[in-house]
């Protein structure tokens, strides 16, 4: 059995009867909390550091204002990664979590505070084609600032339970990619270049801090990653908040809460659907059908994810061609199905590749979902399309074997996301072997 440390959050509940947490609260005027005696006044980034400080942050939220519905709970199992988790059941409906104005970090009222500070920056950052990522960036400038105020910040407490070590694409070394499939591989060396220009634009941009932290790479990153895995778009490449306490919702491929901001800014957390108790609660990060985009950008992987890329990049130009997506391309985790369009994209490139005098009409047929036309191409072409999907999953596997081996040869020490990466491409291969089988059966 599990078992886990239980921190209660189920401060200023909602009374009896009560419908929705109070708006008016006494902590939004109130001094700041004071920090909990043996804190140290710098925040040790280091990753062999003690555990995360998740209870003076508890404290501190509630100092703030934070309010939650009774039995709702922080959850652990090596002090390292939380959760929440509902000890009692919460109706659909139901408020969950409420979350004060004054405490939520918001890009916008970010770019007020600096008054102009950051327009250097940010106009390095628009010249290289990043202006909407301009949010992100003011959430890890604000970050910053806090971190060199020390305890003198009020989010001191929240930085304080801050993650020391992140496995997303942020944190990779060249040796990760070498280990990890071209797909993914590529999403996560994306994620990495995109720190590069923000921490370019940091170092350049005559941002109001210390030479001491905008040039230090290592307190970058720290600060990009929190803002990255923490924030919610409320508006797309216009507005990102971070919600403290909020911000412990983990991802669930089926969510039950959802995060939403009203007129006055204040951050609600409610029930989607009836939550029985013993829940975790969770929220959604992104599409679950697709998990390598959430491995990249997050660095987790989810157990439940119910398909993966069919990593076919090579058929990049004839997915594009026929206006499908990475995230249409799928093949499923738990029976090796493979999708329609999967099975689209193999026979249109046959087709191209063979200047085939069909490949025109079934250009067409796709696009207008002509499907008569498209069965009828297909069953003629049927032999060569699986013998195609049978090349590409059996060269697939062998490359999954290689890179399984070439991650067991990484000392964990030095490369403590070699872990992660090596669960990623056991996923990947337990996948495409249910595949195989499936293509096998067929001829």
């Amino acid at each position: 059995t599990m078992k886990f440390l239980c921190i209660s959050v189920g401060f200023f509940a909602a009374a009896a009867g009560a419908s929705a947490f109070q708006t008016s609260l006494p902590g939004h005027h109130a001094a700041r909390p004071q920090v909990q005696c043996g804190m140290s006044s710098v925040i040790d980034l280091r990753p062999s550091s003690t555990g995360r400080d998740v209870y003076a942050m508890e404290e501190w939220a509630r100092g703030y204002g934070v309010q939650t519905a009774p039995g709702v709970e922080l959850v652990t199992e090596d002090r390292q990664d939380y959760g929440v988790r509902a000890s009692q059941g919460i109706s659909a409906g139901s408020p969950v979590m409420f979350v004060p104005a004054s405490l939520v970090l918001s890009s916008s009222a970010i770019q007020q505070e600096f008054a102009g500070g950051l327009d250097g920056a940010e106009q390095i950052l628009t010249q290289v084609g990043a202006a909407d990522r301009l949010p992100l960036f003011r959430l890890m400038v604000k970050i910053l600032r806090e971190y060199e105020l020390g305890m003198e910040s009020p989010y001191y407490a929240w930085l304080n339970s801050m993650p020391k070590l992140f496995y997303n694409g942020v944190a990779m070394s060249d040796a990760c990619f070498e280990a990890l499939p071209p797909y993914v591989a590529r999403l996560a060396f994306n994620e990495r270049q995109n720190f590069a220009y923000d921490f370019d634009a940091l170092s350049r941009g005559g941002v109001p801090l210390s030479p001491e932290t905008t040039r230090n790479e290592d307190i970058a990153k720290w600060a990009y990653n929190i803002a990255l895995t923490r924030h919610q778009v409320v508006i797309p490449a216009v507005e990102k908040k971070i919600s403290p306490l909020a911000d412990m919702l983990n991802h669930g491929t089926y969510p039950n809460v959802e995060i939403t901001y009203d007129d006055q800014g204040n951050c609600m957390v409610t029930a989607m659907y009836d939550i029985p108790a013993g829940s975790p609660l969770t929220v959604s990060l992104g599409d679950p059908s697709n998990p390598s985009p959430m491995f990249a950008t997050y660095g987790f992987l989810e157990d439940d994810t119910p398909g993966i890329f069919c990593k076919a990049l090579e058929h990049e130009g004839a997915m594009q061609e026929l206006a499908y997506d990475f995230k249409d391309m799928l093949f499923g985790t738990q029976t090796g199905e493979i999708s329609a369009q999967v099975w689209d994209v193999f026979l249109y490139k046959l087709l191209k590749d063979n200047n085939d005098e069909n490949q025109t009409n079934f250009l067409t047929a796709v696009r207008n979902n002509d499907e008569g036309t498209k069965q009828q191409v297909a069953q003629q072409y049927f032999p060569y399309t699986l013998q195609a999907l049978k090349d590409h999953v059996d060269g697939t596997i062998r490359l999954i074997d290689q890179l399984i081996m070439k991650a067991n040869t990484y000392d964990r020490t030095t490369h403590p996301r070699v872990v992660i990466i090596i669960a990623h491409n056991e996923l990947v291969k337990e996948t495409f072997e249910k595949v195989q089988s499936q293509l096998y059966a067929m001829g």
